[in-house]
C-alpha cells in the first residue's frame, strides 16, 4: 500500500500529514521552517522533525512514503525549493514536490475548483483561481511594506497604538503603562516599560512583532479590539482585490472564499469583521466559516501527482 506525506511549512510552525490513498493517518507539528525567517539549519530541523513524528504517529516508516508534497511561504522560489527538497530527501526516498503555501491552501479549500483564499498567519496574502484556471494574487509583499492584517502587522500596530495612547494620556500615561494590555505586551517581549517596548520595536535586527499577536488576540478593551478590527478590514480589502480581478460582477453569481492561518483561527474579531466587510462590499461572496488547514491540500497534491503504481489520481 502506498503512503503519502504533505507538509505545510510556516513562519511559526511546520505541520505534516501522513495518509494512504484515501485516509488521513496522522498529523504532527514542529518548529518554523520558513527559510527566509529562520535560516536553512532551523528549517531543515523542523521539516525533518515534523515528517519523522508524523510517520511515527501513523505507524509508517519514512522509507514507505511513496510521494511528498511540501508547501511553504517563498518555497516556490527555485533556490529555496531546492533546500526544502534536499532536506526532506535525506529521510524520504520518493519524489518530493515543493510548491508555494498559496497552492496547498487553495487546494485544501477548493480542490481543483474556483475560489479565493486569504492567508493570515505570520504574513498575509490573498490568492484565487477562476473556473478557467487563471490565478491572481494580491498582498504578501513582506513585513516591511505590507502583509496587512497578519500577525506581524497586528503586533506592530498594537505597539504603535499603545505608545500613541501614552502620548495622548500625558500626565496619566502611567495608567497606560500599567494596564493589563501593556503588561501582556511587555511580558511577550521580556521588557518592563513603554520606553523599553519602544526600544525593542526599533532595534536591529527588527524584533518578532508576530510574537505579540497572542497578547493582542487575548486582550480586552478598546485598543486591542480596534487593532483586530482594522486587521479584519485590511484582509477583506486584499480579498476584494483578487475577487474583482477574477470574478467580474456581471458574469459571476457567487464567489467561494476561505480563511487560512492562525490570525483567523485565534482572533474571532478578525473573522467576524472580515466576513461582514467582505459581504458588505461584495454580497456575492460565500465565506466558509471554518478555518482551513493547508496541510490537507499538501497531502491531496502528494496523492494526486503523478500516479504511483495506479494508486493515486
Amino acid at each position: 500500500m502506498p503512503y503519502f506525506l504533505g507538509i505545510d511549512g510556516g513562519g511559526t510552525k511546520t505541520t505534516c500529514a501522513v495518509g494512504d490513498a484515501t485516509q488521513l493517518l496522522a498529523i504532527a507539528t514542529a518548529g518554523p521552517s520558513n527559510i527566509v525567517r529562520v535560516g536553512e539549519s532551523q528549517a531543515r530541523e523542523s521539516l525533518q522533525q515534523a515528517a519523522l513524528q508524523a510517520c511515527a504517529a501513523a505507524g509508517v516508516a519514512p522509507q514507505q512514503i511513496s510521494r511528498t508534497c511540501a508547501g511553504g511561504s517563498g518555497a516556490a522560489r527555485p533556490e529555496l525549493a531546492e533546500i526544502v527538497r534536499h532536506s526532506l530527501a535525506e529521510i524520504l526516498p520518493g519524489p518530493i514536490e515543493v510548491v508555494g503555501d498559496m497552492q496547498i491552501a487553495l487546494d485544501a479549500a477548493f480542490d481543483r475548483g474556483p475560489g479565493v483564499i486569504v492567508i493570515a498567519g505570520t504574513g498575509s496574502i490573498a490568492y484565487g483561481r477562476d473556473r478557467q484556471g487563471r490565478t491572481v494574487r494580491a498582498g504578501g509583499w513582506g513585513f516591511a511594506i505590507g502583509d496587512e492584517g497578519s500577525a506581524h502587522w497586528i503586533g506592530r500596530a498594537a505597539v504603535s497604538r499603545l505608545l500613541r495612547a501614552s502620548d495622548l494620556a500625558g500626565e496619566d500615561s502611567g495608567q497606560i503603562a500599567h494596564s493589563e494590555f501593556a503588561t501582556a505586551l511587555f511580558r511577550a517581549w521580556g521588557v518592563t516599560s513603554l520606553l523599553d517596548l519602544a526600544r525593542a520595536a526599533n532595534s536591529l535586527p527588527p524584533p518578532d512583532f508576530s510574537a505579540l499577536f497572542p497578547a493582542v488576540a487575548a486582550g480586552s478593551g478598546d485598543l486591542p479590539a480596534r487593532v483586530l478590527t482594522d486587521a479584519g478590514r485590511e484582509l477583506a480589502h486584499v480579498a476584494g482585490v483578487v475577487i474583482d480581478r477574477l470574478f467580474p460582477r456581471d458574469q459571476t453569481d457567487s464567489v467561494p472564499v476561505a480563511m487560512i492561518g492562525g490570525v483567523f483561527r485565534h482572533a474571532p474579531i478578525v473573522r467576524q469583521v472580515f466576513y461582514n466587510e467582505l459581504r458588505r462590499v461584495d454580497p456575492r461572496t460565500q465565506v466558509n466559516p471554518q478555518v482551513i488547514e493547508p496541510v490537507e491540500g499538501a497531502l491531496r497534491m502528494a496523492r494526486r501527482a503523478p500516479a504511483i503504481n495506479g494508486a493515486a489520481e
